[in-house]
């Protein structure tokens, strides 16, 4: 038996159903209950990045550096950021202090160039409110979110004040950028004039910068060592390879692509020394980093050259495949496509003969033949010298046969596909 329906539906009751719920939704709209009227959420994006290292780790036997020292000075940092937003957070650091320290105040705004801001765009940084911050050893803050509008590739200027005696030892050591060391409070400086003494190219105790927009953003993180850092690029020029492919992505459209850079010169995938091991400091710097969706991976010539250069320290080939199989499954269990980089040739320089080179070779034809990445980055067959492929093309070398110059670094940017950031 069939079952009637209590109300046939009919034509003439469909037409009366699209009038009476089009006059629903135009009433809606007219009293604001568009779902177009709810506000879209503000987000934060990692807009700029730098690896933190301790400054006073020191090889065994070997003396124990000593960390930079601040009393009654204001350094001031520059940086580019990658992303734009409608507000910015900084975070400050004392990951590897061994006490506590204190921000006595920090300021944000445009840089106009060298140390020079635009004071009118100079804003306090306060941490639940409060101008100055007290990080006990091991910590790090997010700071309060600053009202400073910034558009994608600002150069931000971001000056700290330490009143008292403090000793920073979370650094990112080899920045490739100038900053300015001033006497006394010197936060809301117009410049700060500063000697060639009182001129660092490190991040003092500052590991990233956020912004915020209601607008969806990728955030691509470059993982590596010196050759990601930019080491040998021009100082003050943001030729390292990941800038150069910031550029890249600006000028194909894609305003809402960032890279941040998670290089740390001299680092390993199993050693520490320089900087935390990359098997170590792979969650913190790239899978928790805001708003990640890939990495580019270029990590394992240092575990090669220092296998030569410090026998008690090691590494086969094995050890090298398996920490990079490792981050792959953790960037790909936590949703992130990644790109795995080929490791460059070095031959010439003091810690690169022929033996470590074949180990290169056996590592990076692992790599090419990966099928678990979004994709490969052949750097080395890129970078290489046609006529001898164990060394950089002389084209691309900065003079130490390891690090490329900063037309080597703007080849390493191009030969990664941007469909592959998509």
């Amino acid at each position: 038996m069939t079952q009637q329906t209590p109300y046939p539906f009919t034509r003439r009751t469909a037409l009366k159903s699209i009038v009476a719920a089009t006059a629903l939704a135009v009433g809606l709209f007219g009293c604001g209950g568009s779902d177009n009227d709810t506000p879209l959420e503000s987000r934060s994006y990692a807009s700029w990045t730098a690896s933190m290292l301790d400054a006073t780790q020191a090889r065994a036997g070997a003396a124990t550096p000593v960390a930079q020292v601040f009393s009654d000075q204001s350094i001031r940092h520059v940086l580019r950021l990658s992303l734009g937003g409608d507000s910015i957070r900084v975070k400050v650091s004392n990951l590897f202090g061994k006490a506590p320290i204190t921000f006595s105040g920090v300021q944000v705004a445009r840089s106009t160039g060298a140390s020079s801001i635009d004071v009118s765009s100079s804003r306090t940084v306060t941490f639940s409110g409060q101008p100055s911050v007290t990080l006990a050893a091991g910590a790090e803050l997010l700071s309060d979110p600053i009202a400073l509008p910034v558009t994608p590739q600002t150069n931000l200027a971001v000056t700290m004040y330490f009143a008292s005696s403090t000793t920073v030892a979370t650094v990112h050591a080899v920045g490739r950028q100038t900053s300015y060391i001033g006497a006394g409070n010197q936060l809301a400086a117009a410049s700060i004039p500063a000697a060639t003494t009182d001129q660092r190219q490190a991040y003092y105790g500052l590991t990233s910068v956020e912004a915020a927009s209601t607008e969806q953003a990728r955030v691509v993180v470059t993982f590596g060592d010196s050759i990601t850092d930019g080491t040998n690029s021009t100082v003050d020029a943001a030729k390292r390879y990941p800038n150069q492919l910031d550029d890249r992505l600006k000028a194909a459209g894609q305003a809402r692509t960032g890279v941040v850079n998670a290089g740390i010169s001299g680092n390993r995938w199993i050693n520490d020394i320089t900087g935390p091991n990359g098997n170590g400091r792979f969650e913190r710097d790239v899978l928790n980093v805001p708003g990640v969706t890939h990495t580019v991976i270029l990590l394992g010539v240092n575990d090669l050259r220092n296998s030569f250069r410090f026998p008690a320290e090691a590494v086969t080939t094995d050890q090298l495949i398996a920490s990079m199989t490792n981050a792959v499954s953790r960037s790909k269990a936590k949703g992130l496509k990644v790109l795995l980089g080929t490791i460059l040739p070095c031959k010439g320089e003091a810690f690169c003969p022929a033996s470590v080179d074949a180990q290169r070779e056996v590592v990076n034809a692992w790599i090419r033949n990966n099928r678990e990445v979004d994709g490969i980055v052949d750097f080395d067959r890129a970078i290489q010298n046609p006529a001898d492929p164990s060394a950089i093309n002389p084209a691309y070398d900065s003079g130490d046969h390891l690090h490329p110059n900063d037309a080597g670094y703007g080849v390493m940017a191009a030969t990664i596909d941007l469909a592959k950031l998509q």
